[in-house]
């Protein structure tokens, strides 16, 4: 019983973090280097939480954290694409 409860707490857990990185990630696009990492690792704790126990923490974290990533994505395409037309032909 005891073994069932601290592994609800650490999905809980799990789950509010996947949040909290999600909120921090759509800051976090602006800088590709920080976005990345954060929001991978939010998507990551979000999905195995999900699986453990479903709640809504861990959907709105797998939510956020993915709409995160794909600005991220944009952002550093966007990037590169700048860099290239400023290069001399």
């Amino acid at each position: 019983m005891e073994e069932n409860n601290v592994s609800q707490n650490n999905s809980n857990g799990m789950s509010i973090a996947s949040l909290i990185l999600g909120i921090i990630g759509l800051v976090a696009w602006i800088l590709p280097l920080l976005g990345y990492p954060i929001n991978i690792i939010g998507l990551i704790l979000g999905i195995i939480s999900n699986k453990k126990e479903k709640n809504k923490f861990s959907k709105t974290g797998i939510i956020l954290s993915a709409i995160g990533l794909g600005i991220t994505a944009i952002n550093s395409i966007a990037g590169v694409i700048m860099v290239l037309s400023q290069l001399p032909q």
